[in-house]
């Protein structure tokens, strides 16, 4: 068994309270939701700045491989949203033995 954590540390574009903060990270975390079911996505950090915001995910696989390549998938569609830029990406694989 795998355990894959991509934690994306994001700056949120033309943003001036929490309030609209939310209606830009929720629709992403519902997004990702939707097409990878099997993913558990949250709002993990900076939850107090209106400009950035840090998701995290995780997915467990019977393969390094799979996980590696969902949480791929992942980032690509979080990556290519036009209100939102990347800053960085910390990815962990965690298996049995760890």
């Amino acid at each position: 068994m795998y355990v894959g954590a991509l934690t994306l540390d994001l700056l949120l574009g033309d943003v001036r309270s929490l309030k609209q903060k939310r209606s830009v990270v929720r629709p992403v975390i519902a997004e990702v939701r939707k097409r990878f079911p099997g993913v558990a996505v949250a709002e993990t950090g900076a939850t107090d700045l209106h400009r950035r915001a840090e998701i995290g995910l995780a997915v467990v696989s019977a393969t390094a491989g799979n996980c590696t390549e969902v949480l791929d998938q992942c980032e690509r569609l979080v990556a290519g949203r036009p209100e939102i830029e990347l800053l960085s990406a910390r990815r962990r694989l965690y298996n049995g033995e760890d």
